[in-house]
């Protein structure tokens, strides 16, 4: 009861969940998040300023080039508890001496740093095309920071997760995504009890309609929402949006939206 007392306090409304307590909800899920999303926005910024450094001693990157990112992955990794995986993933084609590139550091069971090492030969591996995966394509093809998932990532952990990423460009042009991995169940156990604050079953949902957190159980965490174009939702102007017996609450600056029913 003080929780959600506190909630209606912050926003200056009564407890209601088609009002106040649904948009502090979402702010507070946005919080969450923010400082996964920093550390994206960070890993970006180095790897541009790297790439615009390297496109002016007049040269093309090559794949050694991005081991300057490593310093501040590993300050990001050690920084952000949530974090369990950050770094560039490179646009095929960028780098003149390999297709395909990921300059991905994680956090290993021990709690050390450690790179992830995996063959991009397309003759031989099932990874080499990362470039259809939720993470990579709805930056690339948005121009704006995405999360995707919860999925089972085969990639990097094996773990269910979600992966927050941003688009990198160099000399104008798309070049990459910068990313970061978030465990599904540190998440869960970040946004639930907030979620859990409101008295209607509510779910986060990404721009695709999947599921990312929820206390509705008949929409579990990596289900698909199907029904409201949650990709236009997000990409207008804050608001509060309805779609039939649903309300729908941009996580502003976060690309999640906070589903609950109208009461």
């Amino acid at each position: 009861m003080a929780r959600t007392t506190g909630l209606a306090r912050l926003t200056g409304a009564a407890p209601d969940p088609t009002g106040g307590l649904a948009e502090a909800v979402s702010e507070r899920v946005r919080d969450t998040l923010e400082g996964v999303f920093a550390a994206v926005a960070a890993t970006g910024a180095d790897t541009e300023a790297l790439l615009s450094a390297v496109g002016s001693a007049g040269g093309a990157p090559v794949s050694a080039d991005l081991a300057a990112l490593r310093p501040g992955l590993h300050r990001r990794l050690a920084d952000h508890p949530l974090v369990s995986g950050v770094g560039f993933v490179a646009r095929p084609g960028l780098l003149a001496d390999v297709p395909a590139w990921l300059e991905w550091w994680q956090r290993g069971p021990d709690g050390g740093v450690r790179p992830l090492l995996l063959d991009l030969d397309p003759e031989h591996s099932a990874y080499s095309d990362y470039t259809h995966w939720d993470w990579y394509e709805l930056p690339r093809e948005t121009g704006r920071r995405a999360v995707a998932g919860p999925y089972v990532d085969y990639l990097c952990s094996d773990e269910y997760g979600l992966t927050l990423s941003a688009p990198v460009h160099a000399g104008g042009a798309f070049a990459g995504v910068a990313a970061a991995d978030v465990y599904l169940r540190h998440f869960e156990a970040a946004v639930l009890p907030v979620l859990q604050e409101l008295p209607v079953p509510a779910r986060l949902v990404n721009a695709r309609g999947r599921v990312a957190a929820s206390t509705d159980p008949a929409h579990l965490a990596g289900s698909l929402t199907k029904g409201p174009d949650f990709h236009a939702v997000l990409a207008a102007p804050p608001a509060v949006h309805r779609h039939g017996a649903l309300r729908l609450t941009p996580c502003t600056g976060t690309p999640l939206v906070l589903v609950t029913p109208e009461r």
